[in-house]
């Protein structure tokens, strides 16, 4: 996996020539990563990425840190952003996430849709571990609780979690001989360095709410910044979203 931090540009600069700094839900690691590198090469110019929770990266908002712009895997913290009057307007939705119940290879559980093998699994008490991003800052474990509710399973896996940082921390987790797999973002799944590492199976959209995504330009955004915001919303961009497993906005 890539690490929770992810910074396109030269270090050591002074703070002048530095590239604008944007903060982004972790699940857009790969697919945000890969846009930030055809930005520079289509425009000349780069940008800076931080990736973690969505949650997180709010709270470090809240408390000054010099992000130009927000790419949240939720409305809800964008929202609160906008209604503290810390963005220049409401921004748009630019992708929606999908959830999948992934298995490595080698783990017992089943994969399927109505997690139906985890409940089996569950009933043979051999779920040791079971790994989803934490649901107080991380969307997309708000999503995965929402889920594990639905199908009746929460209270019987409530001890047996292990709790991501983010959903990429939490796709770690899920890899490792220690779980038996996770709730994580299908963005994240087709990452290289997860491919061929386990199955997984998409979670119904209806089984939890929506994962919108919304991005917001914040009070200091630069010019650099507002071009790689319009970019998001152009051709290029949604291309890489959609092979990365999201759906867009038409």
């Amino acid at each position: 996996m890539a690490m929770a931090v992810c910074l396109l540009g030269l270090q050591g600069l002074p703070a002048a020539q530095r590239a604008p700094t944007i903060a982004a839900a972790a699940n857009l690691n790969f697919a945000l990563t890969e846009i930030a590198r055809q930005f520079e090469r289509d425009r000349g110019t780069r940008v800076e990425i931080v990736f973690g929770s969505s949650g997180t990266l709010t709270r470090q908002i809240r408390d000054g840190a010099p992000f130009e712009m927000f790419l949240a895997a939720d409305e809800e913290f964008p929202n609160q952003l906008t209604a503290a009057g810390l963005t220049r307007d409401a921004g748009v939705v630019y992708a929606t996430g999908r959830l999948v119940i992934f298995a490595p290879a080698g783990s017992p559980l089943v994969v399927d849709e109505r997690l139906e093998g985890l409940s089996r699994l569950l009933q043979a008490n051999r779920v040791i571990r079971f790994a989803i991003a934490n649901p107080d800052v991380a969307p997309y474990g708000r999503a995965a609780e929402a889920v594990l509710r639905k199908r009746g399973l929460w209270d019987a896996i409530r001890s047996r979690l292990v709790l991501g940082d983010s959903i990429a921390q939490a796709a770690q987790f899920a890899t490792t001989g220690n779980a038996v797999g996770g709730l994580i973002a299908y963005s994240l799944v087709k990452e290289p360095a997860l491919a061929g590492k386990g199955k997984y199976a998409l979670i119904a959209q209806t089984d939890h709410p929506p994962l919108r995504q919304r991005m917001v330009l914040l009070k200091a955004a630069t010019p650099i910044v507002e071009q790689f915001y319009a970019y998001m919303q152009g051709g290029a961009a949604r291309t890489v979203l959609i092979r990365n497993g999201y759906e867009v906005p038409q």
